[in-house]
């Protein structure tokens, strides 16, 4: 399906690119360890980040559909790089915590806010049947960015030598983004005004009334939780793999591991960008939205235990191939989820709903991080993967989406 590529189409896809222009990403918990942080204290700081992301994801979407989701998304980017400058000039255990809220303030303004900007934009140019489409050829642009990311950040790191500088480079794509999201058109903050917040809150708990909203917002929150924990296992198992490897033997470890994690990071994003832009083609495949988020679920869970399985047996370089094809299921599956709920959330709540679905992700993702890192250190890496997808599997049965009717599945197999 061809999708319009206006000048906004292209601000969306810029915010997108520039947005995951996050140099430090690929090498945080590497950044932690040579500022001489325990991994306990690496484990608090992302403790500190989830539950106050988790705290704000809801009043700050509340405000987005209030008072305007651009001024929302503009303290988003100052938040950003408040956080950023303090982690380079700060190098602080117990100031990083401040560094990590004012994250988690950025993440809370973001989340949820900028997708109902893109949902509001199709929604004026009657364009709603494009959702999935849309969406993803923006996902893509985002997912391209990742990939150009992860090249930039090797190569940073390589030639400074330390994981430090990736902070101060990433002030740079968020100013620019800053001023990207200050050419957004007014219309885009909603329908919505600070006079009509009854209405707001009400349209805003109609979504736990509705079975087929809240049970989308599960399903997508739920497989999230799970695979943003589990991808963070890829980074240490590429270090042990660079380290492990005959070449480049006169580098440190850090320029070592850094071609490793650039390489494969590049690859994996470059294939997740063509899975977001695809994404409207594999709905269509299943013949209808719920279908489709029901088998990649399952599937996802699976490959997550066969990951598990793999680093038991110490099959690494199998076990990243595992996590390659976790990447790209995720990328498809990001569309169509934002694409189902959307159907059963009223527009003029849009953030907020969507807000939702981020905040249950990071509280979720606070109950069980610590939980499979417990088993990684009684059980080993291996088996806490294993029994995370098992317990993934097992929860499906909670979140398993009802296939939509006749006619609206008809509607949706033609968008």
């Amino acid at each position: 399906m061809q999708i319009k590529r206006d000048s906004q189409f292209y601000r969306f896809a810029a915010y997108g690119f520039l947005k995951n222009l996050r140099f430090f990403d690929p090498f945080l918990i590497l950044f932690f360890r040579e500022m001489g942080l325990s991994f306990l204290q690496i484990g608090t700081l992302i403790s500190v980040r989830e539950v106050a992301t988790n705290f704000l994801e809801l009043p700050t979407g509340i405000i987005a559909d209030l008072y305007g989701r651009r001024l929302s998304m503009v303290l988003s980017m100052v938040s950003y790089l408040s956080s950023f400058m303090i982690f380079y000039f700060f190098p602080s255990f117990y100031v990083y915590m401040i560094a990590m809220i004012a994250f988690a303030f950025g993440e809370a303004f973001r989340t949820g806010t900028h997708k109902a900007m893109i949902l509001e934009y199709l929604r004026i140019n009657k364009m709603t049947d494009m959702k999935v489409h849309y969406y993803g050829a923006t996902r893509a642009a985002s997912q391209f960015g990742s990939a150009i990311n992860a090249l930039i950040a090797a190569f940073l790191v390589f030639y400074s030598g330390s994981y430090r500088i990736v902070f101060l480079a990433s002030v740079l794509p968020y100013a620019a983004n800053l001023v990207n999201l200050m050419l957004y058109p007014k219309e885009l903050d909603g329908e919505l005004r600070s006079g009509e917040k009854r209405e707001t809150i009400k349209a805003f708990l109609g979504i736990f009334r509705n079975g087929d909203a809240l049970k989308g917002v599960l399903n997508s929150s739920l497989y999230d939780a799970f695979f943003k924990i589990v991808k963070e296992y890829l980074q240490p198992i590429l270090k042990a793999l660079a380290l492990g490897l005959p070449i480049m033997i006169a580098f440190s470890a850090e320029q070592r591991t850094s071609v490793i994690v650039g390489i494969v990071y590049f690859v994996i994003y470059i294939a997740t960008s063509y899975a977001s832009k695809n994404a409207g083609r594999l709905s269509g495949k299943f013949g209808n939205e719920a279908r489709a988020l029901n088998y990649t679920y399952v599937f996802g869970a699976v490959l997550i235990i066969f990951s598990g399985l793999l680093q038991i047996f110490a099959l690494q370089v199998l076990a990243v191939v595992i996590f390659f094809f976790l990447f790209i299921l995720e990328n498809f599956r990001r569309p169509i989820n934002i694409s189902y709920i959307s159907d059963n959330i009223d527009h003029k709540t849009m953030a907020s709903g969507l807000s939702v679905e981020s905040q249950l992700k990071t509280l979720l993702m606070a109950i069980f991080a610590p939980l499979i890192g417990f088993m990684a250190d009684k059980l080993g890496v291996g088996s806490a993967i294993a029994i995370a997808g098992v317990a993934m599997l097992c929860l499906f049965a909670l979140v398993k989406l009802n296939p939509p009717k006749t006619v609206k599945g008809s509607e949706r197999e033609g968008a």
